[in-house]
């Protein structure tokens, strides 16, 4: 898990150094905070812009579960992270990258199950002549101005 952290600091490092120099070169004089305010401002907005389509694709197609998927995964990264990182401050454990890639195994595993469970209850429903969809309504042009 040390390894892994060193390795990933090192790039943090590297790219930091990097735009140091580009912001001494070319005389912008920035502070660090404001080098931070730019960039991570930039690198959000960049991710906005993969993220938000992405996410309108999918709910527009009924797949308001993998954007729940994809929230509780990074919510479950970030909290293995911290859980980790809490360890190694307070001393209270050994953080260990193991220990992260089998808390995020459990949660997949679960989902899995999870994911078969609802299968087979929809499968059921569907059987039984239960499990109409509701359709969407059509759109009208009049709506399709809020869409965003």
């Amino acid at each position: 898990m040390r390894s892994f952290l060193y390795a990933i600091v090192e790039i943090i490092a590297r790219i930091h150094s990097r735009l140091l120099e580009l912001n001494d070169a070319y005389e912008y004089n920035f502070n660090d905070k404001e080098l931070h305010f730019l960039i991570i401002g930039a690198l959000g907005m960049a991710m906005i812009l993969v993220v938000y389509p992405t996410f309108k694709w999918l709910a527009r197609n009924n797949h308001v579960m993998v954007i729940s998927w994809i929230y509780v995964f990074t919510l479950i990264i970030v909290i293995t992270f911290a859980i980790e990182i809490g360890q190694r401050v307070t001393n209270t454990g050994v953080m260990e990258f193991a220990d992260i890639m089998f808390g995020v195994l459990g949660f997949i595993t679960m989902f899995i199950v999870f994911s078969a469970l609802r299968g087979i209850y929809h499968l059921f429903q569907h059987l039984m002549g239960r499990g109409h969809r509701r359709e969407r309504p059509e759109r009208t042009e009049r709506y399709e101005e809020w869409d965003d």
